[in-house]
């Protein structure tokens, strides 16, 4: 499964790793412990959360083989890091995972050949930006565990990954609810009018899946109600400085309408850089944050 026999990707390689791990172990919170994945048993478990929050809760539609190992499984996962959150009450096997994040750098990106969001955007403006760029995706909470403990550690989780790693750009695609874009038109239609990213860094879905968002005008839109329509994960992205990129795609697999958010690191205000304990004025360039193949 790891494409990456070298170390790279799936799982961490020794040195900088250490210092990161250090790091993370720093963060934790009670029982509650943020790691990168170790080795192939920690990205099965991973796999296998993923597997009963998107096809079990969520009603995701799995391949014959993914439902025979009961695991959501893709080609990217050996070409990615995986970020855990750990309840050590529940033991300090697989069975203590409790969620879950998968990132993927620029650097092993190009290894594998391509980004995943690149299957339903136009990415090349972010190619093009300045620095390294992260890709976040298929995040997902233990249904036991969906409380403000676990996502501020996985967000302060992301901020050191980011931190480490030098990001200038994350991204990824970030999921509402359902397939008929009409019925998600209160929240489409605000990202599209307030939260459009610059046009030099502006991804756009691919012509054959593009959905307008602009379904209501901008005056005819109830901010408060389009942000209480909006899935909590996707509410922080824009909390960050996140923007969205040009047009919805509708996931029938996964059984959600994407968007692709930006977040410019170096647009992250100074209360979250205090929030995720790095004594950094707000222009040195580094935040947290979830966009995910099905966030």
């Amino acid at each position: 499964m790891n494409d990456f026999p070298d170390g790279d990707g799936g799982v961490p390689t020794p040195g900088g790793a250490e210092r990161l791990g250090e790091a993370l172990a720093a963060l934790g919170s009670g029982s509650l412990v943020a790691r990168l994945a170790r080795d192939e048993d920690d990205i099965a478990a991973a796999q296998a959360l993923r597997y009963r929050v998107f096809y079990d809760e969520m009603k995701a539609k799995p391949d014959a083989e993914m439902a025979r190992v009961r695991r959501d499984i893709d080609p990217f996962d050996g070409a990615c890091e995986h970020l855990l959150v750990c309840d050590t009450e529940r033991g300090q096997g697989a069975e203590s995972i409790i969620a879950t994040y998968r990132l993927l750098r620029g650097e092993n990106a190009r290894k594998l050949g391509r980004f995943y969001s690149a299957g339903e955007y136009d990415i090349t403006p972010l190619m093009n930006y300045s620095g390294e760029a992260l890709e976040l995706g298929r995040s997902c909470v233990d249904q036991d565990y969906r409380g403000r403990p676990t996502m501020q550690l996985l967000w302060s989780a992301i901020a050191q990954f980011v931190f480490h790693h030098d990001i200038s750009v994350m991204f990824g695609c970030a999921s509402l609810h359902g397939v008929e874009p009409e019925s998600l038109a209160l929240p489409l239609s605000y990202l599209h009018h307030f939260h459009m990213a610059p046009e030099e860094m502006r991804p756009v879905a691919l012509p054959e899946l593009h959905v307008a968002m602009n379904f209501m005008p901008a005056d005819e839109i109830n901010k408060k109600a389009a942000l209480t329509a909006l899935p909590p994960l996707l509410k922080g992205y824009l909390r960050l400085g996140g923007f969205v990129g040009d047009g919805a795609v509708v996931d029938h697999q996964f059984n959600t309408t994407d968007v692709c958010i930006v977040v410019k690191t170096d647009l992250v205000t100074g209360k979250y850089y205090r929030h995720y304990g790095r004594d950094r004025a707000p222009g040195d360039g580094v935040p947290g944050g979830n966009a995910g193949g099905a966030a």
